[in-house]
């Protein structure tokens, strides 16, 4: 089937419609409408818009993104764990996979026992996209940290979790009820300082 006469998709709900199209794509144009899908995604949590616009691309929920963002800090810090055993660079690994699926169920399930509408799956999607910032900082800091003075490594840690932080807590506020909000985001903050913690410590 020829594609190049289509017309661009402007939004997220639009590119979801070219999965009709799935049947006749070559496994490449799957995986290149799927990251572009994912980049589509991230603009949102890098370029973080007005409340009501990120919540509606976001609850159009997809899994590859935040697996990837996972996967890529897990094995940064597992790359730069100060340790020359394999079995200490696989826990440093564990804990930070883990740690990152059952922080986004904790987090889910406290904006639910609030009163929040929000699916397992649309929580953990904006929790996964919005651990990019730390993706940098965990990548900055495994190839210079070891040249620069706490102090300084301290900067891009505070910069990056404030990043992932606000990102991502417009979108959790709006679904619980106005006066349990900092109910709700408490633990997303809590969430990202120790991702970004973990990061400079490990």
């Amino acid at each position: 089937m020829d594609y190049t006469n289509q017309k661009q998709p402007q939004n997220y709900s639009q590119m979801e419609d070219l999965k009709t199209l799935d049947l006749e794509e070559s496994v490449s144009e799957t995986i290149m409408r799927d990251l572009r899908m994912i980049a589509y995604k991230l603009k949102y949590v890098l370029i973080p818009k007005e409340q009501e616009d990120n919540g509606k691309e976001l609850r159009n929920w997809d899994l590859w993104g935040p697996l990837i963002f996972c996967l890529a800090l897990a094995m940064t810090l597992s790359f730069k764990a100060d340790s020359t055993t394999s079995s200490s660079k696989s826990d440093v690994f564990a804990i930070i996979f883990v740690l990152i699926w059952v922080g986004a169920f904790v987090v889910t399930l406290n904006a639910q026992l609030l009163g929040g509408k929000v699916s397992f799956f649309q929580s953990v999607c904006l929790l996964g996209y919005c651990v990019f910032p730390i993706n940098i900082e965990a990548i900055i800091i495994a190839f210079v940290g070891s040249y620069l003075p706490f102090v300084v490594k301290l900067i891009p840690v505070i910069i990056c979790f404030a990043w992932s932080a606000y990102s991502s807590v417009g979108f959790m506020a709006s679904l619980v009820p106005p006066h349990k909000k900092k109910l709700a985001v408490y633990p997303v903050f809590l969430f990202y300082l120790f991702l970004s913690w973990f990061s400079l410590i490990v």
